[in-house]
């Protein structure tokens, strides 16, 4: 598989392939090139150009195919437009289930079209964002040249943010994760703190991505207090002193 994000774009080849890329409409619905999702149909304009290339986060990606199995429930918290959702769509099959939780109307507007474009039945779509409990909270939107419309906007848009303990145990409308999967922004603290009682009785796998860096030691604490053990994504186990180094970890 060819990792195109490691083509340096400051070199020559570098400049000519993002120069190609420029002149791809944006509108436009195009197979992912390689991979796990290779075909899969894909809106150019939707997000970074390494998901239609198909070497987005590749690491991350390679695990995922290592540790989803057909018949397991993922959830993908703060799925943006899909990218992961799809991937775990393939992996569990028909069998499972996939809940993707994402608070951001234009990005759940792709990820919901894309679910579409490939006929994808096996995927739960929640609007929100997840946290410590239930509440209200605002959401800063703005334009940007990852998305379809040619103006620049902003808005402020109320969200509901929900608890993944609630939504399981008390509610019931969701089963407990095999693996969940969080990448939000440096909010990573507040869903694992509300998926505290999910975590202790069924241990799902942990993919977390760390965007705040001053929670990073927190986050490993936590984990580390209901009994995980925590690697780098090369399956190398990480010392607390050294979590600062990380930005995706994997905990089982």
């Amino acid at each position: 598989m060819i990792n195109f994000s490691k083509i340096s774009n400051k070199s020559f080849i570098g400049k000519f392939l993002r120069g190609i890329l420029k002149l791809i409409p944006k509108n436009w619905v195009l197979p992912i090139l390689q991979g796990k999702l290779r075909g899969t149909k894909w809106i150019i304009g939707s997000g970074v150009y390494g998901y239609w290339l198909g070497c987005y986060e590749l690491e991350k990606q390679r695990l995922f195919v290592q540790k989803i199995e057909k018949g397991k429930v993922v959830y993908d918290v703060g799925a943006h437009v899909g990218f992961y959702t799809i991937l775990a769509s393939r992996l569990v099959d028909e069998q499972g289930l996939v809940c993707a939780f994402e608070p951001n109307p234009q990005n759940a507007y792709f990820l919901l079209k894309h679910l579409q474009l490939n006929k994808i039945k096996n995927v739960k779509l929640i609007l929100g964002a997840l946290g410590e409990n239930f509440s209200l909270g605002s959401l800063s939107n703005k334009g940007s040249e990852s998305k379809i419309e040619e103006k620049d906007f902003k808005s402020e848009i109320i969200v509901p943010i929900f608890c993944i303990d609630d939504l399981v145990l008390k509610s019931k409308i969701i089963p407990p994760p095999h693996i969940l999967k969080i990448d939000v922004e440096g909010f990573e603290l507040k869903v694992l703190k509300g998926a505290k009682q999910i975590l202790e009785k069924y241990k799902p796998i942990l993919f977390v991505a760390l965007d705040n860096k001053d929670t990073k030691l927190e986050v490993l604490k936590f984990i580390k207090n209901l009994g995980y053990n925590i690697f780098d994504l090369n399956l190398k186990k990480i010392e607390e002193l050294k979590i600062w180094e990380y930005n995706e970890i994997i905990c089982f």
